[in-house]
């Protein structure tokens, strides 16, 4: 074990962590550095430092996310029935569409695998130094709701509108309240042109209106929305039950 020298101690004190690392390994295996010139071994532990950071802010930006589990590009499964674009979705994965603020709305039966599609998107994202939150629609007016009842309703929404991609999933299971499409608007007319939301919901596009509730609103959420949006319209059954090799037998 390597005992603490001075310049260690203030490495640690500065929290260059990734510095200090790589120090410790360059002492403890010097005939590997020996004929590395001073620059040289200075710019490894700087790799090393910036190396640390980036894996260090990227958890934390996964962690913030809230993304579904194991959901990243690597894992999205292309061979289930469901009419999933690969070359597309692979572009998609590139993230220029956050550049652009572009949204995307995934709509398609219960477990088809929208959510974990978005997800994957966002984690890609992640990757590439982006923020991101996922939500289900009735928990964020939900928790808006309470954040109105606790004085913190201004913070929270603040927090959206930095988030560079908002997933809201599982649009449309209710139909939303006064506040809730009032709220609804707020979101996206904050959004517009600035920052990237993901949509996912079971029912078309069609159908918003009536789950909005509110014809007016409506037209205002869906034209900064569904204009701006690359969509996909899954078909085929759950793929939850593909993975799970089910059938359905008569009795």
């Amino acid at each position: 074990m390597l005992l603490k020298t001075p310049l260690m101690e203030k490495l640690e004190f500065l929290r260059l962590k990734g510095m200090l690392a790589g120090l410790e390994q360059q002492l403890g295996e010097p005939d590997l550095y020996t004929e590395l010139g001073f620059e040289e071994r200075l710019g490894m532990l700087v790799d090393k430092e910036s190396e640390q950071r980036h894996t260090k802010q990227l958890g934390r930006r996964l962690k913030n996310a809230s993304l579904v589990r194991d959901a990243c590009m690597a894992n999205l499964d292309y061979k289930l029935k469901r009419t999933l674009d690969k070359g597309l979705i692979r572009e998609l994965g590139k993230c220029t569409w956050v550049n652009k603020h572009q949204n995307i709305i995934f709509i398609g039966k219960t477990g088809i695998g929208k959510s974990f599609i978005a997800s994957a998107l966002c984690h890609q994202a992640c990757i590439e130094g982006y923020n991101s939150y996922f939500i289900r629609v009735h928990r964020l007016f939900e928790k808006l709701a309470q954040a109105r009842a606790d004085g913190s309703y201004l913070k929270i929404m603040t927090y959206l509108n930095k988030q560079h991609i908002l997933i809201l999933d599982d649009f449309g299971i209710a139909t939303l309240d006064g506040t809730a499409r009032r709220d609804f608007l707020e979101i996206m007319e904050d959004r517009y042109k600035e920052r990237s939301t993901i949509i996912t919901s079971q029912y078309p596009i069609k159908t918003w209106h009536q789950k909005i509730g509110d014809p007016t609103l409506a037209d205002a959420i869906l034209d900064r929305l569904v204009h701006n949006a690359h969509r996909f319209d899954f078909e085929g059954d759950s793929a939850r039950k593909e993975k799970n090799n089910l059938t359905d037998k008569e009795k």
